[in-house]
């Protein structure tokens, strides 16, 4: 049994090992086969990339064929060329000595006739001059003149004639020159105002200070008054108590010193410690932060008006003038307004901007020790302006911006317009109510007194007047020259700023019916 198992053991394994070197051999054909392929398929490639390459070889001998073509072709024609050109510069070649012949002989032919032309000239002047010397002697004699007495008659009369030419040349010239510039100084004088908006702020004589409640009133009072005694006392300004609920005010007509004592009892208010000690401490410590203001309110000024230099006292006063208002428009608003309108102007008219920017930025100067200098502000300002190393022209400009000494420059003329456009347009000042009226009220009446005058209107707050007259008794001419009398007297009798206008209106009907 043994012997059997070990032969059917044998058989097995000699089947299995026939079955695996059968497959090793049907493997091995199917990869031949697959080989074979692939190098068939490697061959037919190759056929084809050796067809691109000769292909391609082909249409490259080609291009080179072409182009060897064309090269030889534009090599000949350039061969050609060259030939014409040599060809062309021995012509021109002998052009030119041709054309060099000829015109030395065409010279040598116009000298010639130069030559006898002046013959001829010289023999056809001397001939003029017998002919024109008899004639001169021959119109003498008749005419009773010698040449030289009818040349000085000729003369006079053509200068006589020439002279009363330009006279009317002249006048026509200055006519135009004035209605032209009237045009040009009103569109100057309306862009340097339109170029400038300036806040206005109307300030009073009074300053408010609210207070947390009433009961502070008797703090502010103190015992026996003694503590509202020593605020006046130290800082000059009344204090007024009872007028207004929960507030007290301080009234002075020193901006500065009304100023110091707002500061100074608004924070005696917020601490609450209120004794003569204390506000005499608080006085100091507003002073400090006034003058700390004052200060910068002076730099922030030179600043927004472009003017550079000045000195630091002019500075420290003009911060000063923050608190001062004139007819309710603030000082120092009203110096940079017009520094800006000035630099306009002057920059239309072609004339030095930043000397006239600061002639105007410091006209009003002197506004700021009016109340400690005796004299006008302009003299005052004059004045501080040469102290403080301004140069004449500024100084010039400020004493004389009020007319208080003539003007003598273009940038006085300047100044003194743009101090009136600052404060002569609407808006810009205050007037007092009672003088309001009283402006209106005259202005109708000069107009009113005028023959023929049936109805009068000011309107425009008092800068344009209309009178309406009655056609029968006042004709074409007479309105103009109506309106002409009426502006002439309400320029004599009334004092306004800016202009009014005065129009006259005279309206004729006529009325028939149809039946």
């Amino acid at each position: 049994m043994s012997e059997v198992a070990g032969v059917a053991v044998l058989v097995v394994g000699v089947v299995v090992a026939l079955l695996i070197v059968l497959l090793a051999r049907r493997e091995a054909r199917a990869l031949h086969r697959r080989a074979e392929g692939e190098v068939a398929a490697a061959r037919r490639m190759a056929q084809d990339l050796l067809d691109q390459a000769r292909a391609e070889r082909q249409r490259t001998d080609d291009e080179l064929s072409g182009r060897e073509e064309r090269l030889a072709a534009r090599e000949h024609r350039l061969a050609a060329a060259a030939e014409r050109l040599d060809e062309d510069r021995v012509a021109i070649d002998d052009a030119r000595r041709q054309l060099d012949v000829d015109l030395a002989a065409a010279r040598r032919e116009t000298e010639e006739r130069r030559a006898a032309l002046a013959a001829e000239e010289r023999e056809r002047r001397s001939a003029w001059t017998v002919a024109e010397e008899a004639r001169r002697l021959e119109l003498e004699r008749v005419a009773g003149l010698t040449a030289e007495q009818a040349r000085a008659e000729l003369v006079a009369e053509i200068t006589d004639g020439a002279r009363r030419e330009a006279l009317g040349t002249v006048r026509r010239i200055e006519e135009e020159a004035r209605r032209d510039g009237e045009v040009i100084a009103r569109r100057i004088v309306a862009d340097a105002i339109q170029r400038v908006a300036t806040d206005q702020t109307a300030d009073s004589v009074v300053s408010v200070v609210h207070l947390p409640g009433d009961e502070m009133k008797g703090r502010i009072i103190g015992r026996e008054g003694r503590n509202i005694r020593a605020f006046e006392a130290v800082t000059g300004v009344n204090l007024v108590i009872d007028d207004a609920p929960g507030a007290v005010l301080l009234s002075c007509f020193d901006p500065v010193r009304r100023e110091r004592a707002r500061l100074a009892l608004e924070a005696l208010v917020a601490d609450g410690r209120i004794h003569p000690g204390r506000i005499e401490a608080a006085v100091e410590a507003a002073s400090a932060e006034l003058n700390h203001v004052v200060d910068r309110a002076g730099a922030d000024a030179v600043e927004r008006a472009g003017v550079t230099g000045l000195h630091p006292e002019l500075v420290r006063l003009l911060g000063t003038l923050r608190f001062r208002t004139s007819y309710g428009q603030n000082v120092l608003e009203h110096l940079i307004e017009s520094a800006h309108i000035a630099g306009a102007m002057a920059a239309e008219l072609g004339v030095d901007v930043p000397l006239v920017k600061r002639c105007a930025f410091l006209h009003d100067i002197g506004k700021a020790l009016t109340h400690e200098l005796e004299g006008t502000h302009a003299a005052i300002g004059a004045d501080l302006a040469r102290r403080y190393g301004e140069s004449e022209e500024v100084v010039h400009a400020i004493a004389a911006h009020h007319d208080e000494v003539p003007p003598q420059t273009v940038e006085a003329v300047l100044t003194q317009a743009a101090d009136a456009c600052s404060g002569g347009r609407p808006g810009a000042r205050r007037e007092a109510l009672e003088s309001y009226v009283e402006r209106l009220h005259r202005l109708e009446e000069i107009a009113a007194a005028h023959a023929g005058v049936e109805k009068v209107y000011a309107m425009s707050a008092g800068r344009d007047v209309r009178v309406m007259v009655r056609p029968e008794d006042v004709d074409d001419v007479g309105a103009e020259l109506m309106a002409r009398a009426i502006a002439k007297q309400v320029s004599e009798e009334l004092t306004y700023p800016g202009q009014i206008r005065i129009t006259v209106v005279r309206e004729s009907r006529a009325t028939a019916t149809a039946s």
